[in-house]
């Protein structure tokens, strides 16, 4: 069976071959067995990179080719687009190695945060070259720090579209405990027509993309 390289994570690699001087500027030619292009396989053809941008794919003779293009040659391999996650929560783990409650009470932000770095590498590793993170389920902004060290250089991962911190009614969310404590929540609650526009604002200001609202949470004590 022919291995399957994911394209954007090939570029990964090779870019980092290039000098950061001349990494806007040369051109990269892949020549794997094939390409398929999320409909179709497509023996035969070739990819032109430069930087982060696909120049053209197509067949080999009818691609333009730039000067002082570096050749790549990928035998037996096949490429295909980054893949694109649309729910994930870099912040949380497993709950097979910790609850979401205990994750949400007892981890401090900053292991979270660490734990989310080699997460989104491995993400990144397997494929996927965009997320959208649904949620920071109690650790706050943290995904915009993620989104812009990311940006930055700083960590390898996915592009990221984040939602921050949620936004559901008073009461309706977790973790809970004994009534006279106040826990921290795993989303941020709001209620009516002001406080929702406030909330909004807030999350938006402070870097989300996205706004997640949890319109029907369960309501009762024992999530009835």
């Amino acid at each position: 069976m022919k291995h399957i390289l994911i394209l954007a994570n090939l570029l990964i690699v090779l870019i980092g071959h290039v000098s950061a001087a001349n990494a806007e500027q040369t051109a990269i030619l892949l020549r794997p067995d094939a390409v398929f292009d999320g409909q179709n396989l497509h023996a035969g053809w070739v990819v032109v990179v430069r930087g982060k941008t696909i120049l053209a794919a197509g067949p080999a003779g009818s691609v333009a080719i730039p000067q002082n293009t570096q050749v790549v040659e990928l035998s037996g391999q096949t490429l295909l687009p980054g893949l694109i996650d649309n729910h994930s929560h870099v912040l949380l783990h497993p709950y097979d190695e910790a609850k979401w409650t205990d994750q949400v009470l007892n981890e401090p932000l900053a292991l979270r945060t660490a734990r989310a770095v080699p997460q989104m590498h491995a993400t990144l590793m397997a494929g996927f070259t965009t997320l959208r993170d649904l949620g920071t389920e109690g650790a706050g902004y943290a995904d915009v720090g993620l989104k812009q060290a990311v940006e930055q250089g700083v960590i390898d991962g996915p592009r990221m579209i984040v939602t921050t911190r949620a936004i559901v009614a008073t009461g309706s969310y977790g973790p809970k405990g004994a009534p006279e404590f106040d826990l921290p929540l795993g989303a941020q609650s709001a209620d009516g027509h002001d406080e929702l526009i406030r909330v909004v604002r807030e999350q938006i200001g402070k870097g989300a993309d996205w706004i997640k609202v949890y319109a029907d949470y369960r309501w009762g004590p024992n999530g009835e």
